[in-house]
């Protein structure tokens, strides 16, 4: 494989791919064994991977500067071209399932590519492809206007990303200056947003009442392969965060408010976690991807090798820049067996965790993806995914000396109280997106009444300090998994659950701990989600009581500062 960069890119002949899935649909017709029908599945398999590769490379590419013509070109290319592959797509699905050596697909695979082509049959249809062109084409206008926007902070030009550096600031009044720059940045695209939100939330609710669903929610939970769980489901573990995450997270503000020294905790004091400053990484890019490339040959040998490819095929981009996408991801390059990380540097110990947190997703693709017959099972679904880069982070903590020095056991108290705190916001993204797509009417102005309404109930500490247009529930506007990837945030917090299980287990068997991990890691997305965690000897995180176990070894060190 070369380096990334030099990976020459070429448009797919969706035309030639067409036929090659047509010729695939007539094999599967004409099987006379199990062993025709798995070869035309093969086959299938093997004729999407250049396809997808370079639709990879294009996005990266895109989000790497979205002001480059020639990628943008190609992303709006791909948004016209793949929703039009769903029909033959659908029709594949269908025959293969429609076939009388179905059972041995399962037998050889497993029962979740079944439960994979059965969701995809009832989400396919040539009736969503005009919908889902448009989707595609506002989510890239969306991308375009938070990633164009920078303002003057004093004399420095800031991106989002840029001012969260300032907002960790050891002096307040700093803090509340970027702060005040960081929600006016927001509140002047804001009529954008919201119209573009308008419009992507109008869109998946008339592609949910075109397949026969009231409303976009059971439509979405198929698209996320979320076979054995239900919104019910979902709506209970969201009750355990109220009962037990958010009280004790209350006396964790309360702390941090008596040790930092404020009468009163404002959210842009809520990442400042002690007098003498946050713990900041030491080092540039260079040195701290040294420092990772070491830290990772001694975490196990699996983890050295990963490394090792990560950086001989230079599969980063890290540091922040004007017109770079916001935020950071993981993605997978399926022709290469290679995965992709991406992220915006800003001086923080947010750069440390993509180095684990992104590192760790990569590093199961990496793993998965070389033992799993199917690229289905390269990665599973997000709720486990997130599993994966949430241990990572933790797994790393012996190793965190390398990246701050003696200000280690900092970073190390904040990582681990952070896990627990996120856990309210991301219950509430959840709940304001149920509440969104049951009513898809609802204005602009009641989505934010909505939203901090959701807030006081996860996070009665939440104290925006008199700003206008967060008070009126502005907040929600900053996620952007909220526009592009729906009911996706919750994953992140069943997953820490998961995580922080291994991590209790850490302390008293660390060998055993890792060995479950790299299981998990090996089985991809092999079986469902309650199969897997199992398979992990993880917990249910529906089931009543988990939470508060999970929590309970974890209460007298968070509350120890």
């Amino acid at each position: 494989m070369d380096n990334f960069h030099d990976i020459p890119y070429k448009r797919p002949d969706i035309k030639k791919l067409k036929e090659a899935i047509k010729q695939c649909i007539k094999d599967v017709k004409n099987a006379k064994s199990a062993e025709d029908l798995i070869a035309a599945l093969e086959k299938n398999e093997n004729a999407t991977k250049e396809m997808e590769t370079y639709y990879v490379i294009a996005s990266i590419r895109n989000t790497m500067d979205t002001t480059d013509e020639f990628y943008d070109g190609e992303m709006q290319y791909f948004n016209r071209t793949v929703p039009a592959l769903m029909p033959i797509s659908k029709k594949m699905t269908d025959t293969l399932l429609a076939s009388p050596y179905i059972g041995a697909i399962e037998e050889k695979y497993g029962v979740q590519v079944i439960n994979l082509l059965k969701a995809a049959a009832a989400i396919q249809s040539k009736k969503l492809v005009p919908s889902l062109i448009k989707e595609g084409l506002i989510s890239t206008q969306y991308s375009k206007t938070v990633a164009s926007c920078t303002t003057d902070f004093n004399g420095e030009q800031c991106n989002f990303y840029g001012l969260l550096r300032h907002m960790g600031s050891t002096d307040r009044e700093v803090r509340k200056s970027a702060f005040i720059a960081w929600a006016d940045m927001y509140k002047s695209i804001s009529d954008k947003l919201d119209k573009q939100y308008d419009s992507l939330v109008a869109l998946r609710h008339k592609m949910a009442k075109k397949l026969g669903y009231d409303t976009y929610t059971p439509l979405a939970y198929l698209q996320r392969s979320r076979f054995d769980y239900t919104a019910q489901d979902v709506a209970a573990f969201r009750e355990q965060v109220r009962t037990v995450i958010t009280p004790l997270v209350a006396k964790m503000r309360q702390k941090q408010a008596e040790r930092i020294g404020v009468d009163k905790l404002h959210y842009y004091d809520e990442e400042f976690m002690f007098p003498d400053g946050n713990a900041m990484p030491i080092g540039d890019k260079d040195s701290m991807l040294a420092a990772a490339e070491e830290m990772y040959s001694q975490l196990s040998a699996e983890t050295g090798e990963f490394f090792s490819f990560m950086t001989k095929h230079n599969l980063f981009d890290l540091e922040t820049r004007p017109g770079k996408h916001m935020g950071g991801y993981c993605t997978f390059l399926s022709l290469y067996k290679a995965p992709f990380i991406f992220s915006n540097f800003n001086g923080t110990s947010a750069d440390v965790d993509v180095l684990t947190h992104e590192a760790g997703h990569a590093f199961e693709a990496y793993t998965a993806s070389r033992i799993q017959p199917i690229s289905d099972y390269y990665s599973s679904t997000s709720e486990i995914n997130e599993i994966h880069s949430m241990a990572m982070e933790l797994f790393t903590h012996p190793w965190m000396d390398k990246f701050f020095g003696e200000n280690a056991d900092k970073y190390r108290f904040a990582h681990l109280s952070g896990c627990i705190s996120v856990i309210p916001y991301l219950t509430c993204v959840d709940e304001f997106q149920h509440g969104v797509y049951a009513d898809p009417n609802m204005t602009a102005k009641e989505r934010r009444t909505l939203w901090r309404s959701i807030e006081q109930k996860y996070m009665p500490w939440r104290d925006y300090d008199g700003n206008e247009f967060l008070d009126e529930g502005g907040f929600w506007m900053q996620k952007q998994h909220i526009f592009l990837y729906p009911f996706y945030y919750i994953d992140y917090a069943l997953a820490q659950l998961g995580a922080l299980e291994l991590y209790n287990r850490m302390q008293k068997d660390r060998d055993e701990a890792w060995e479950s991990y790299l299981e998990l890691c090996r089985a991809g997305g092999s079986k469902p989600y309650l199969e897997l965690l199992k398979l992990a000897k993880l917990s249910n995180p529906f089931k009543e009581g988990t939470v508060a176990s999970i929590l309970a070894p974890l209460e007298d060190i968070l509350l120890s500062r």
